[in-house]
């Protein structure tokens, strides 16, 4: 292969990042975007305003039919992926699907076994694990630089929800919105994928009683690493205060911390935190390189829709939970 032919199938956020990742990053062939879909036309002329040469459609199966395409990335609300994802692989298209992978554990089970069948690559958009600070964080568990690990604290901290440049129609719903699918699926795949699997012991989600299908205001959950460690998960929304989305891991020598996303630190029992060094150029993005990679029959850490199985497993075991409203 020599060259890539790649449709995009949502304009929204992430859809439009990727398309600008692709003409701002050297990648190991040329990738060309041909196609993209939309259901907003506004968003669709807005866009062939400044991509001339690019052919767009309203219908993702008339550009799956009409446009030959080696990867399509997908990144429509969650609870359209399941079918736009089924139609690709019906064509044995390669997929790169935002997360999660879907919006049911059953229709996540459907796609793997589609995905497998179609004998192509596919992945989910799992970005954490190729940061420069989660990478650290990696090597120094493996290193032990904390001791054995007895506790993990994950904090999902959000005085607005939905975030200010974060605004859409689904992001607040129960459906598909709230932020446990919205953020907390990044952090338990990075956490299955640094510590082990994770399973749900207790969980109590609380919404707005005033709002039927309104998203989570509250979670408490405690879960359970294969090896026994708790990971207890605090998460709430609409308050007076600041962000704060990160993990606090608790070891038998010292304290890791990973602060908002990327802020890595680290001390000894007794101890203040302190910044740990990290690398920036040992970040391992875009994940896009590594889907290339791989469909070019190369090397490439990529995350699978069985990867993304495994964290809807988690995901919906939370969701599903004893509910209560406020």
């Amino acid at each position: 292969m020599t060259s890539l032919k790649m449709a995009v199938i949502g304009l929204g956020k992430m859809g439009l990042h990727m398309i600008h990742q692709v003409e701002n990053t050297q990648m190991d062939i040329p990738v060309e975007i041909t196609a993209v879909c939309d259901a907003n036309e506004q968003g669709l002329q807005a866009f062939a305003a400044t991509h001339s040469t690019v052919k767009t459609y309203r219908d993702y199966k008339q550009l799956l039919d009409e446009r030959q395409i080696d990867l399509v990335y997908i990144a429509v609300p969650p609870k359209y992926h399941y079918s736009v994802v089924m139609e690709a692989l019906e064509r044995r298209i390669h997929v790169f699907c935002e997360k999660p992978l879907a919006n049911s554990l059953e229709e996540a089970r459907k796609m793997v076994e589609a995905a497998e069948q179609a004998g192509v690559v596919h992945a989910v958009h799992f970005s954490m694990p190729h940061e420069s600070a989660v990478l650290k964080l990696q090597e120094m568990v493996k290193q032990q630089a904390v001791g054995d690990i007895r506790k993990i604290d994950l904090i999902l901290q959000f005085p607005q929800w939905p975030r200010s440049w974060q605004q859409n129609e689904w992001i607040t719903g129960r459906d598909q919105g709230g932020f446990i699918l919205e953020v907390g699926i990044h952090w338990i795949h990075m956490i299955q994928n640094v510590f082990g699997r994770l399973r749900v012991l207790s969980a109590q989600v609380t919404y707005p009683a005033d709002q039927p299908n309104a998203c989570e205001q509250e979670v408490q959950a405690v879960l359970e690493i294969q090896d026994g460690t708790r990971v207890h998960l605090q998460g709430i929304s609409h308050f007076a205060g600041e962000e704060r989305v990160s993990m606090v891991v608790y070891g038998t020598e010292g304290t890791i911390a990973l602060e908002n996303w990327e802020e890595l630190m680290t001390g000894k029992i007794g101890q203040p935190l302190s910044p740990v060094e990290v690398l920036e150029s040992s970040s391992e993005l875009p994940v896009l390189k590594h889907v290339i990679a791989r469909i070019q029959d190369k090397p490439g850490r990529i995350y699978s829709f069985h990867d993304g199985y495994e964290a809807q497993q988690v995901l919906e075991a939370l969701r599903n939970s004893i509910s209560s409203t406020i």
